[in-house]
């Protein structure tokens, strides 16, 4: 089935109270309300429409337990150990779950503490300009009538999940299963774009490869990592959402609100396959790279070779008739030394002799070389 889209909020609707913060108007996503705190946004939502804006936890746990039909979303950004210890001792958060949250750098996961469950997420965006992708990591904790949220970066942007959700109460009267669904979608939502940034960068990785640009290796090997880092983030969420549905099921939450799950699941498991694929794709393109830049070595080897190959030739010509040279100049220079006594210099037939043997070595050298191929 399609995938349901909540439609934006209209402004001055019936029965929703204005928030005083600004980050729930996308303005300032992750400034808090009070300095000293943590807290972005809070809410106290009474048949899926906010009855309350605290400015602070205590106001909200206090507009919290007025009435056992309430729920209360609390938006916290990289808070501190005492706050969430204060959070942990008034919803019964499990101490390690805690910690995490502290802590940060966890991979995505889904774990239950009792009544309460814990989940983490990566986000991930795609900087076009630097086309490279950014991971924010999101902390949930979800009892029957809380979700808190941790963020430990300016994605993802859960001002415009909390306005998608503000403008269905029938959607989030459903429960903190509602929030948890909505903040999953927009998770798996911001993956679409960076899957097709790194798509984009591939096929560019390919004109780069039969271009014989020589920086491609180390792009291919940076964009391979990028695609490593987002499996990672994006892999565990299957099993992730195998969880909730089986708690969906188990629980009997709204066979609506299950059905949109499935179609998350659905989604995750696309994004898993893609990503795989372009783990092959760089892979063998990293192959057909390192096959080219071979291809490209052994022929300027080649020319090399025949270079040297030609070089020498010149040499053996070259030395082939200093040789043939030598041998004469050799002869006369030995019978022009002033010496009174030098056979054959008294004689008529001396001066013939030297002619002769200087004639007989050049042609014997020549033949020598002409048969061994020097000249």
């Amino acid at each position: 089935m399609p995938r349901r889209r909540l439609p934006l909020p209209s402004m001055g609707r019936r029965g929703m109270v204005p928030s005083r913060n600004l980050a729930r108007d996308g303005a300032i996503p992750s400034e808090p309300i009070a300095r000293g705190t943590s807290l972005v946004d809070s809410g106290v939502y009474e048949r899926g429409r906010r009855i309350a804006s605290p400015t602070d936890l205590a106001g909200t746990v206090a507009r919290l337990r007025e009435d056992g039909g309430r729920i209360a979303w609390m938006g916290l950004y990289r808070p501190a150990e005492p706050e969430l210890n204060t959070l942990a001792a008034e919803f019964d958060l499990h101490e390690l779950a805690v910690e995490d949250a502290v802590l940060a750098h966890q991979r995505p996961k889904l774990e239950r503490y009792g009544e309460t469950l814990f989940v983490v997420l990566r986000a991930a965006r795609y900087v076009d300009d630097r086309e490279e992708v950014e991971f924010g990591e999101l902390h949930l904790f979800l009892g029957h009538d809380f979700v808190i949220t941790v963020r430990h970066a300016e994605s993802p942007d859960l001002s415009a999940v909390r306005r998608r959700m503000e403008a269905d109460p029938e959607l989030l009267a459903l429960g903190t299963e509602a929030i948890l669904y909505a903040i999953l979608d927009a998770v798996v939502d911001g993956y679409g774009p960076v899957l097709r940034g790194l798509e984009n960068d591939i096929d560019e990785i390919e004109t780069e490869v039969f271009s014989g640009d020589p920086t491609v290796s180390r792009r291919i090997y940076e964009l391979s990592q990028e695609v490593a880092d987002f499996q990672r983030a994006v892999t565990p969420l299957t099993t992730i959402l195998t969880g909730l549905t089986g708690g969906f099921q188990k629980y009997r939450v709204d066979e609506e609100l299950q059905r949109y799950l499935r179609d998350v699941a659905d989604h995750v498991t696309l994004a898993v396959e893609r990503i795989e694929n372009y783990r092959n794709q760089l892979r063998d393109i990293l192959t057909v790279n390192a096959t080219l830049v071979g291809q490209r070595q052994n022929e300027e080897m080649r020319a090399l070779t025949e270079a040297s190959f030609a070089q020498s030739e010149e040499v053996k010509k070259i030395s082939s008739w200093a040789a043939i040279l030598f041998a004469p100049s050799l002869v006369g220079a030995v019978y022009g030394m002033n010496f009174a006594h030098l056979p054959g210099t008294d004689d008529a037939w001396g001066f013939w002799l030297a002619l002769l043997l200087m004639l007989a070595s050049s042609v014997v050298l020549f033949v020598v070389f002409r048969r061994r191929g020097w000249l």
